[in-house]
């Protein structure tokens, strides 16, 4: 039996500038971070006494003999990808899915890195992440950028640089108290609308205008302010919050579905109420919302938030991990 543990990321800047067809040309950032929610994979060979040889626990449950049955279109496609056969495989997380934290991703990269212990094979975060795009974008088919798979694998605080050749995992480094002050000053919120975050992509990147375009230079070129605040300890913080601001202004003109009426009316509630800055989390539409508040004015923008739920969080550095291992005495049916 193996367990995997994979976190959830947090993107703030850059996000966009991650979809393979704009980095390759334009080249693209993304500053983000893990943190200390957590999605679980179990998965063990099933036992033969079932009129089934597969079965899967998510927010369903399946029971197949033909694989080409199962629904679930990561899970099917893995299985196919790697060659699972007779498997039992369930799926836990801490917070809901289609949310903006990458959910699917990390599940990709937890049940991937699942399968080959299954296997008896070690496979490196690198290989991990590459394997979670391929899986996701090519053989799911799914809109979408790298940024999550790549976040799930590697985990914590990171500078993802894309380029022509690929991707560069750059961790940043900064002052540790500088560090748990940020951690501190943002403040993470569920609106309480889930939504596909494949279907928003598609909807957004419909149009490839040269505003667009411009927007994403743009949002790219504050990964490198953000960096320049986190990492000079002498520059003042709550820039960071600041450039939150102007990121998700740009933000909301790349697609007509980023944002809603409500959402917008949540975010001005938040910054009337002290906050410096924020965004919706993800592709846009739902999910979860942060702003960066400084400790005086934290609960006013809590009591401006009271019909959301409020979810404590610290960032985390581990990545996708194995929680436990026991080697199977299973022979597979030729």
């Amino acid at each position: 039996m193996i367990i995997t543990q994979t976190p959830f990321r947090m993107s703030f800047f850059g996000g966009g500038t991650d979809m393979e067809d704009y980095f390759r040309e334009n080249g693209g950032d993304v500053l983000s971070t893990t943190f200390d929610k957590y999605c679980y994979v179990t998965a063990r060979h099933l036992p033969r006494f079932f009129d089934y040889s597969t079965e899967l626990v998510y927010s369903r449950t399946e029971r197949v003999t033909d694989l080409g049955r199962i629904e679930h279109p990561l899970i099917r496609n893995a299985i196919r990808m790697l060659d699972m056969r007779e498997i039992r495989l369930t799926y836990e997380a801490d917070l809901p899915a289609r949310s903006g934290l990458g959910t699917s991703s990390s599940f990709a990269v937890g049940m991937l890195s699942a399968f080959y212990a299954l296997k008896g094979k070690y496979v490196d975060k690198k290989r991990l992440a590459d394997e979670a795009i391929y899986l996701e974008r090519v053989l799911c088919g799914e809109a979408g950028g790298w940024q999550d798979q790549i976040a799930a694998a590697y985990g914590g605080f990171n500078r993802i640089h894309f380029g022509p050749e690929g991707y560069e995992v750059l961790p940043v480094v900064m002052d540790s108290e500088r560090k748990r002050r940020l951690n501190q000053n943002i403040l993470l919120f569920f609106t309480g609308f889930t939504r596909l975050s494949a279907e928003i992509q598609k909807a957004n990147n419909a149009v490839q205008s040269e505003e667009k375009k411009a927007r994403l230079a743009q949002m790219r070129a504050l990964v490198e302010e953000a960096l320049s605040v986190l990492t000079d300890r002498h520059s003042d913080l709550d820039e960071f919050g600041r450039l939150l601001d102007a990121s998700w202004k740009l933000k909301r003109g790349t697609g007509k579905r980023v944002s809603t009426d409500v959402i917008d009316a949540l975010y001005q509630k938040g910054m009337n109420a002290g906050a410096l800055g924020g965004k919706l989390l993800g592709a846009g539409g739902g999910g979860f919302l942060i702003f960066y508040v400084p400790p005086e004015c934290q609960e006013s923008v809590k009591a401006a938030m009271k019909d959301l739920l409020y979810i404590p969080f610290a960032f985390e550095n581990g990545g996708t991990r194995i929680l436990y291992y026991t080697a199977e005495e299973f022979r597979l049916e030729a």
